[in-house]
């Protein structure tokens, strides 16, 4: 007897400042989606939201390959669970945990995790440039509450310069995340699964000489960024980096796969962020390392499809 196709509603564009690195791994999920197995519709949510709650009774289940707000942040996955549509990765909680900075850095904390020292800076109450730098010596690194992709980060160096730095994160969010800068190799780490978390192996990431760190330009310009994969780094320490993901992945009520970056800077962890939704083309940094553990790009996706309709 034929098994019936599943219909698989994908998600992709948005309005974030990431839409068009969505809708780049939007077609190359459809690429890789296995036909035979699903009958796939696809979805931009800046527009066609109101068409995706109508055909909602006839979907089994949705891919959401968005990033950022409205994407990442727990708002289509309300959307999607007032339709009673399964989807992969992360619910509302944990989305939202892991899109806001400063809550994520204080569950790290919480959770045993070692970060960078860092203050909160609020654009009503502004902290002197001489207090951040009195409190976290320089450089130091500001980020946006909310934004992904290293958009409205800024590395600063030099105390004249932070005001100006913190209003360009102030133009995206109220509240902004100062960091102590750390030095080191980055590393990132997937976790894949529900109730048992496979740890995949380590990426090491090694932008050109020419960017100061992993930003939005050395993420996406192809050729940009060498990414080394398993990490050339020790037995002992690839375990602990991958022990924090998953630590990571619980301390943010995560669900499905997260990727956790983090900065490696002699012998010790700093954990940066969780994505709760990594990019999802086929070289992306969480589709290279499931292929390095043996998972292939189209099972990868029907493994996410299958733990979304996990009960």
């Amino acid at each position: 007897m034929e098994t019936k196709k599943l219909t698989v509603a994908l998600l992709s564009g948005g309005k974030s400042a990431e839409r068009a690195i969505s809708l780049a791994s939007g077609e190359q999920v459809f690429q890789a989606l296995d036909k035979s197995r699903y009958n796939i519709v696809r979805y931009d949510p800046a527009t066609e939201l109101p068409l995706l709650a109508k055909d909602a009774g006839g979907i089994d289940v949705a891919l959401i390959i968005l990033h950022g707000r409205m994407g990442e942040d727990g708002t289509i996955q309300g959307l999607l669970e007032s339709l009673e549509i399964p989807y992969q990765g992360s619910g509302v909680l944990g989305s939202a945990i892991a899109m806001n900075k400063i809550l994520s850095k204080q569950l790290y904390v919480q959770a045993g995790l070692p970060t960078a020292p860092y203050i909160v800076a609020d654009r009503t109450s502004p902290p002197a440039a001489s207090e951040v730098s009195g409190r976290l010596g320089l450089p130091v690194v500001i980020k946006p509450e909310h934004e992904g992709s290293s958009i409205g980060l800024t590395i600063v160096r030099e105390e004249e310069k932070l005001q100006e730095a913190l209003e360009k994160g102030w133009s995206f969010d109220r509240r902004c995340l100062v960091e102590k800068f750390v030095k080191g190799i980055e590393l990132t780490a997937g976790v894949l699964g529900n109730d048992e978390l496979l740890a995949l192996p380590l990426i090491e990431i090694c932008p050109e000489e020419r960017y100061e760190f992993f930003d939005y330009e050395a993420k996406y310009t192809p050729g940009a960024t060498k990414e080394i994969c398993p990490a050339r780094i020790s037995p002992e320490l690839g375990e602990k980096a991958q022990d924090y993901a998953r630590l990571a992945h619980k301390a943010l009520h995560c669900r499905g796969y997260s990727r956790t970056d983090m900065i490696l800077s002699g012998s010790d962890l700093y954990i940066l962020e969780t994505n709760t939704i990594p990019g999802m083309t086929a070289t992306s940094l969480f589709p290279q390392a499931a292929a390095k553990a043996g998972i292939g790009f189209s099972e990868l996706l029907d493994r996410l499809i299958e733990l979304a309709m996990e009960k």
